[in-house]
Order: C-alpha cells, then sequence, then structure tokens
C-alpha cells in the first residue's frame, strides 16, 4: 500500500471523518455538542479499555522484551519537553513560562492520536507489541513535570510537588495503569468475557469521542491567527520530525513495523487531557489559547490526517 492509499484509508475511516464532521459543525455555527457526561464517560472508556488490552498482552510478553522500550521511553518523554522548550525561544518572542505549558503538553501524549494509530495499524494489518499502552503510560508524566521544571526554575518545592501530584492521580494515568494492572491480572481468558464491550464497540466509541474534539478542535482554531507564524510552523512541523524520529529510534532497538508507527506517534503527539489540567494548576498565569490551540487545534488534526499514514509508510520503507 502506497503512501496516497494510506492517506485514503485514514481520511475515510469513521474516527476521522467524525472529526471532520465535528470542524464542520462548528464552520456552519451548529451548536449541536456530545453532552459532557457522556464526553466523560466516552474518555474514562477509552483510558480504561486501552490499559486493559494492554495489560492482557502484557501478561503474556516475556520481561526480557519490555525493559529496553520502557527505558528507552523514559528518556525521550524527558527529552522532547527540553527540544520543545528551546526550541520555541528560537521561533517564537514567548516567555519561558508559555513556553514550558507548550513543552509540557508536546513532552506528554494523546491518548486518542495512540488509539486512532492502533486502529488504523489494524485496519491496514500490521501487529503491534502488547507492551505499547504501558510505554504511553510511562511517556504520560515525564514531559510534563519537566516542561513545568523549565517555566519555573525557581519554583518553590510545594508547586512542583503539587505538580506531580495532580499528573500522577490524573484520570488518565490513574485508569492507564489501573486497566494494565487489571488486564495482567485477568489474562486472556478473563478478557474474552468482557471483550465484545472493551473491543467490539472500541471504534465506534471512538467515533463520537472523536466528533466532540472536532468541536473542540474547530473553536480553538479560531485563535491561531493570534498565535504567530513560528508557533504555527512549529506546531506543524515538529511532530512529523519527532515521529520520524521516533520510527527510526524503535526500529533501532527491535521494534516491529507496526510497533514502530506506534512509538512514533507517541513522539508525535501532544497531550490535551492530563497536561492541562497540571499547567493550569502549576502555571496559572501560562495562556491556555496557545497551548490548547497548538496541541488540540493544529498537532492533533496535523497527526491524525497526515502523520499516521506517513509515519506508515516511512516505518515500511525503513523495514
Amino acid at each position: 500500500m502506497d503512501s496516497l492509499q494510506l492517506a485514503l484509508v485514514n481520511l475515510t475511516s469513521v474516527p476521522v471523518l467524525a472529526f471532520l464532521l465535528g470542524i464542520t459543525l462548528v464552520l456552519m455555527k451548529s451548536s449541536l455538542q456530545v453532552p459532557g457526561p457522556v464526553f466523560e464517560f466516552l474518555s474514562m472508556y477509552l483510558l480504561l479499555s486501552i490499559g486493559i488490552k494492554g495489560g492482557v498482552a502484557l501478561s503474556t510478553t516475556p520481561a526480557s522484551q519490555v525493559w529496553l522500550p520502557v527505558l528507552v521511553s523514559v528518556f525521550v518523554g524527558g527529552l522532547i519537553p527540553v527540544v520543545v522548550f528551546f526550541s520555541l525561544r528560537a521561533l517564537t518572542p514567548l516567555d519561558k513560562i508559555n513556553r514550558g505549558a507548550i513543552a509540557a503538553h508536546y513532552g506528554s501524549t494523546s491518548l486518542v492520536t495512540f488509539t486512532a494509530g492502533l486502529v488504523f495499524l489494524e485496519s491496514s494489518g500490521l501487529t503491534v507489541e502488547g507492551y505499547m499502552p504501558s510505554l504511553l503510560a510511562v511517556m504520560e508524566v515525564p514531559g510534563i513535570i519537566i516542561g513545568i521544571l523549565l517555566a519555573k526554575k525557581a519554583a518553590a518545592k510545594g508547586s512542583l510537588a503539587v505538580a506531580m501530584n495532580e499528573v500522577l492521580t490524573s484520570k488518565s494515568v490513574v485508569l492507564l495503569l489501573g486497566g494494565i494492572v487489571i488486564g495482567i491480572a485477568t489474562g486472556p481468558e478473563g478478557y474474552s468475557k468482557v471483550e465484545p464491550f472493551f473491543g467490539g464497540i472500541f471504534s465506534g466509541m471512538l467515533a463520537i469521542f472523536l466528533l466532540q474534539l472536532g468541536i473542540q478542535a474547530g473553536r480553538s482554531l479560531q485563535e491561531v491567527k493570534s498565535a504567530g507564524f513560528g508557533l504555527l510552523g512549529f506546531a506543524v512541523t515538529f511532530p512529523l520530525m519527532a515521529g520520524m524520529a521516533g520510527v527510526w529510534l524503535a526500529q533501532a532497538i527491535g521494534i516491529s513495523q507496526g510497533g514502530s508507527v506506534v512509538f512514533g506517534l507517541l513522539c508525535a503527539s501532544a497531550s490535551y487531557i492530563a497536561a492541562p489540567a497540571a499547567v493550569r494548576l502549576s502555571l496559572p498565569e501560562a495562556k491556555p489559547g496557545l497551548y490548547i490551540t497548538t496541541s488540540l487545534g493544529i498537532t492533533f488534526p496535523i497527526n491524525l490526517f497526515i502523520g499516521i499514514p506517513l509515519l506508515t509508510w516511512f516505518a515500511g520503507l525503513l523495514t
């Protein structure tokens, strides 16, 4: 399958089309949106189901296959926010508070980008290592903490401690890690009893979730003009460059073609669930319009429409 076919397969998938519908609703000035409680349930469902499926796969995976990818993920999760922080200093006039806030978002990961990648790879017939959700969990936290540290080099210890508690006890981390533990404990036999719920209807649930994200992204796109060309260029190009570097690194340490695509997406994605909560608490002076617009309004659609097929093509080229 060539790059054009990969792009068409991705663009015509139900979850991606649902995201486009959400953006279209905003352009049409429609008031339609997914109710808050439903959206909250969907986010919990996605986190828990990804964790459980990853835990089930981990229960049959030897530890010797996992330790190196985990160490590399911790290293990359700490490196990315540093690269983002200093890149923004060269590309934009932003102060260190806002650069740190954005770095925290890009250092962390996006569950929905990860999930969309898994769905796409499954439809393309590529398999993925079962420990990938564990890498998602591992990379969720370091980037947020380091981004906040870069923004507040002279921060009081209490402020950082509160930020770390906020991240470690956040919904995304707790449900993802909790799901992994459940999956390991129950194994394939236990999972088979709940597979129709956590597996069979997964893509449909993701489509409804992406519909609301499309609405949110469409609204935040109105702030792109005020973000500046330097920040806009960063939000478009950085995820693709980081993703391709992630694919190369993953294959260099022995991860499969499909797994390398997922790892590349982890490097390319930006958080808009866990990171905003931590940043609002630790860096209240940072401008939400900047970090929400870049992570959700620009980088997420770039990864969804271009990044997933591009990284899949690039992984095949390296194989």
